[in-house]
């Protein structure tokens, strides 16, 4: 894969304290609509996840929103998203989010953010697949996180073999151009490691 078609952006369904977050996620949302690339998020209309959709969606781009029924009312539906797909939980929604993406991107959020970034960096460690991973560190958010990845790693419990490979960024512009680039330069897989792949994407966790 040469070209970033979708994007999964894993946020916060709050705003969060500072301004500049929700003026992030804006931004975002109208680089991938004039960049053409499909927006893939959690399916809410509030915080974070509302803005980046909101902003995609004004800007002219595609959206796939993926929620699971009992958010319904809590995270509330995004009028006018293309794509909105009901799932029964979460384990199920994050599969979707994971089979129709092409790269992943963590903006600020919550412990569900947070959870979904450390399962894709996972996966990934594992060998399960070969997207990009950008962590939008604004305003060092997640700093606290990427130094406890050095610590895990200079106390020996993230072993050679088993690094973590992912993109840093703290600048929305940098976004797409990074995962572009990471996505071509990337050694094509495997067929042994596309048939993990393909039996892992399968699982129902």
């Amino acid at each position: 894969m040469s070209r970033i078609r979708s994007i999964c952006v894993y946020c916060g369904s709050a705003s969060g304290g500072d301004p500049a977050f929700v003026a992030a996620a804006e931004e975002l949302g109208r680089a991938m609509a004039a960049a053409n690339v499909r927006l893939v998020y959690g399916g809410g209309a509030l915080g974070l996840m509302g803005a980046v959709a909101r902003a995609t969606l004004d800007a002219g781009g595609e959206v796939t929103g993926i929620i699971p029924d009992f958010l319904t009312q809590k995270e509330k539906l995004l009028d006018g998203v293309q794509d909105t797909i009901v799932v029964p939980d979460m384990h199920t929604r994050k599969q979707l989010m994971f089979e129709r993406a092409d790269a992943f991107v963590a903006l600020p959020g919550g412990i569900g953010t947070l959870e979904e970034l450390v399962e894709q960096m996972t996966w990934a460690q594992l060998g399960r697949h070969r997207k990009p991973i950008l962590v939008l560190s604004l305003k060092d958010f997640w700093k606290p996180l990427l130094t406890l990845i050095a610590h895990m790693r200079e106390s020996g419990f993230i072993r050679p073999g088993f690094e973590l490979s992912y993109l840093v960024a703290e600048r929305v512009a940098d976004v797409i151009p990074m995962l572009e680039a990471a996505a071509a330069h990337r050694a094509p897989a495997q067929n042994g490691e596309r048939v993990a792949q393909e039996k892992w994407i399968e699982r129902k966790f």
